[in-house]
């Protein structure tokens, strides 16, 4: 095993990213420069948090494999993604979206589809999905924009 300590992906100076190389799939090492000095040791790492990152990972995943299968519109996987982001707990039953066991979701996906027992979950996804299909309106006028200027290179270019 190589172990990397690299300059940190999120620009916070106090950390770092380790990189674990696993040796038995590489060919060949070549040293670019060797360090004088032994270097610090590195900090223990939280395997049980990094199996639980793994899981939940796989577990995302998953639940998108499983929204593909089921036939789930492109809409309706980023509408999940949305509110995945806020609240964890939120899974796919069949083609509906079920948050915190509280909140069902079905096509089309939009505000009037959120159902489920008056109260305080049923109204934040409510908020949730608005603000989700408000910031989508509010990208198109730079998606159209931006795919007019590429027209206009095309044909510029083609001239």
């Amino acid at each position: 095993m190589l172990t990397l300590k690299c300059a940190p992906s999120s620009g916070k100076p106090n950390l770092s990213d380790v990189v674990l190389v696993n040796l038995a799939y590489v060919s060949d090492v070549d040293v670019i420069s060797d360090r004088a000095e032994t270097p610090p040791p590195l900090a223990s790492l939280n395997f049980n948090k990094l199996v639980n990152r793994a899981r939940a990972e796989k577990d995302d995943k998953l639940s998108q494999a499983y929204a593909i299968s089921a036939g789930v519109s492109v809409e309706g996987q980023q509408l999940f993604q949305t509110i995945h982001k806020t609240i964890k707990d939120c899974k796919w039953q069949e083609k509906n979206i079920i948050v915190m066991d509280d909140v069902v979701i079905s096509p089309p996906y939009q505000v009037d589809n959120c159902k489920g027992k008056e109260g305080s979950a049923l109204s934040h996804v409510r908020k949730i999905v608005e603000k989700h299909f408000r910031d989508l309106e509010s990208q198109k006028p730079v998606q159209h924009s931006q795919q007019a200027q590429q027209t206009q290179k095309d044909s510029a270019l083609s001239s």
